[in-house]
Formats: C-alpha cells, sequence, structure tokens
C-alpha cells in the first residue's frame, strides 16, 4: 500500500494546522504521511497547541512552524492531498505542490485569537475535537477511490463533521 502525503494549511502554522498533522500522523498509523505549513509562518508553534496535543497524550517532539515554500520545488515530496484548515488560507494563491494533489478546505475556527487562558483553552479543545472528527472521518474512507472520489469524499467528511460540530455546540 502506497503512503498518502498530506499537507495541512493554515496561514500561520501554529495551531489548526499543527493539531492536524499531529493527529493524521499518529491515528494514520502510517498509511498516511501529513505535514503542515502557512503561506506566513508565525515561526513557532501556538503553546496552546502544545498543551491541547500534550494533554491528549500526543508527542510535541520536534513540532515546528514552517513555510509552504518548503513543499513546493523539485526537493519537495509528492503531496496527494492538500486540506486548508483556515479560511485566509484556502483563499490564497498558493504554490505548485508536487504530485498534482486534490485540495479541499475544512474551515475550522482559529482558537488562538482568546486573550482569556480559559476561553483560549476551551477553543483549542473544539479545534482538536473538530479536527479529530474530520480525521476520523478521513482514515474511514476506502483506500481505492479515484482523484474525483477522494475530493468529493472528503468534502463529504467534512460537510458530516460539521452537522455534528452543530449537534455538540
Amino acid at each position: 500500500m502506497q503512503v498518502m502525503n498530506v499537507l495541512f494549511l493554515c496561514t500561520g502554522n501554529s495551531a489548526r494546522s499543527i493539531l492536524a498533522e499531529v493527529l493524521l500522523n499518529e491515528l494514520g498509523q502510517g498509511a498516511y504521511k501529513a505535514y503542515s505549513a502557512g503561506s506566513h509562518p508565525t515561526g513557532q508553534v501556538n503553546p496552546g497547541a502544545l498543551e491541547k496535543l500534550a494533554a491528549e497524550g500526543h508527542s510535541i517532539a520536534g513540532l515546528r512552524s514552517k513555510s509552504w515554500d518548503r513543499f513546493s520545488g523539485k526537493d519537495a515530496p509528492d503531496i496527494d492531498i492538500v486540506i486548508t484548515v483556515c479560511d485566509n488560507a484556502a483563499g490564497e494563491s498558493c504554490p505548485v505542490w508536487n504530485g498534482g494533489p486534490i485540495t479541499v478546505h475544512w474551515g475550522i475556527p482559529d482558537p488562538a485569537y482568546f486573550d482569556d487562558a480559559e476561553a483560549r483553552q476551551a477553543a483549542f479543545d473544539i479545534a482538536y475535537a473538530r479536527l479529530r472528527r474530520r480525521i476520523e472521518g478521513l482514515l474511514s474512507l476506502p483506500a481505492d477511490l479515484a482523484t474525483d472520489e477522494l475530493r468529493q469524499a472528503l468534502q463529504a467528511v467534512h460537510e458530516r463533521a460539521r452537522e455534528a460540530d452543530i449537534a455538540n455546540a
């Protein structure tokens, strides 16, 4: 079985895309290789993201905020799927990715914008749960979907998860 490379994009690559990268790498059990990057990386992972991941038992070793430039060009890995997790990144003009990936948008509210520590922690809890729900949906998809079928299935995963998000709000 071929490992699928998935790139999660967000503007700052400090919170949502980092959470998604860790979740898919750990839950995917080697069937997927997840990466994350940002169009304007902050240069550091948001402490709230690190705290949430550690609290959930995930390894946080080696996590860092990266530019999406690292994932284009001749030395970049081939990417099969690009998933934007913030609305800003979804609207930006992206580089050309190696591998001709399919792209989908899974908009997740940014948990990093809260000044109050309690509200920020709650926002990270929500973002983590929403991303985990979508990634579990991705992992439940058949491995042999054609490109267009996969794009539609990934969008359907997001739509079903969004319904669950509303029901759990």
